[in-house]
């Protein structure tokens, strides 16, 4: 039996058995519906569409990951409600390991640094514009973050050269928006965050404007350069790893620079 194809709905496939699909979900495409207008353009939308024999045979699509609509890279979804169990249960477990690449502003001095600052909602001790805004606090839910250089580069911003780097991320917790809160708090945004980019209200010009030569000056890229590059489910019932290569626009922002080899390691 035939079925749409996952280019129709702008993801690749890769990886599919009986029991689960992992796909690369490409920025913007947004995770699952949150109002009626989404309805049809969500990934979770696509995946239904796809996967409409199995369903009708018992099946489901359980999205067992999620990523920001601005964010990129690997998504594990079961098809049964039996892998579903599996999966949940290895994510409560901490048995699911996620790494994550993103481009940032600036050169750190480390080259390794695990960052462990509790995050909350930044509107719950102050005045914030943006509902959902998080920030580390000393009151927060505990949060854990390791970080690696990979590489160094420069770029031509306005006529000066402006230092960026592509940094590994791995959550070690799954706070909201946390590989970014730490990387603002650490002082190296993440280049084309709306939100923790050094000005939130690129945020509310985006949802009142939508992508402007302004915000492109200021932001650099159109979506938050952070990307889901691989993760892996270690549990009873085995090892499993997936992988998604760097998103074009992330690469090529990245290989478009100068590699800084007086820092490169």
């Amino acid at each position: 039996m035939s079925r749409p194809s996952a280019s129709h709905f702008n993801f690749t496939i890769l990886d599919e058995t009986e029991d689960w699909i992992v796909v690369d979900k490409p920025a913007p495409l947004q995770i699952h519906p949150s109002k009626p207008t989404d309805a049809g353009l969500t990934l979770w939308d696509g995946l239904r569409a796809m996967l409409s024999y199995e369903i009708i045979n018992g099946g489901q699509v359980s999205l067992i990951n999620r990523l920001d609509r601005e964010t990129s890279g690997v998504v594990l979804v079961a098809k049964n409600a039996e892998t579903a169990r599996r999966f949940g249960k290895a994510m409560m477990r901490r048995q699911c390991a996620k790494t994550y690449q993103a481009i940032v502003r600036g050169w750190p001095e480390w080259e390794t640094h695990n960052l462990d600052a509790p995050i909350l909602r930044a509107g719950d001790v102050r005045e914030s514009r943006v509902w959902v805004k998080q920030m580390v606090h000393q009151d927060g839910a505990p949060c854990t973050t390791g970080f690696r250089v990979l590489r160094r580069f420069e770029r031509n911003v306005d006529h000066m050269r402006m230092p960026f780097t592509l940094m590994e991320a791995k959550p070690h917790t799954g706070r909201m928006h946390q590989i970014r809160v730490h990387l603002e708090h650490l002082g190296f945004p993440v280049v084309g965050d709306k939100i923790y980019g050094g000005d939130e209200s690129c945020y509310l010009e985006f949802i009142k404007t939508g992508w402007t030569p302004a915000l492109e000056k200021k932001l650099l890229l159109s979506r938050q350069a952070l990307h889901s590059q691989r993760m892996e489910v270690e549990d009873a019932l085995g090892n499993l790893a997936w992988e998604a290569p760097l998103a074009a626009e992330m690469r090529d922002f990245v290989e478009g620079g100068s590699l800084a080899k007086q820092r490169s390691r």
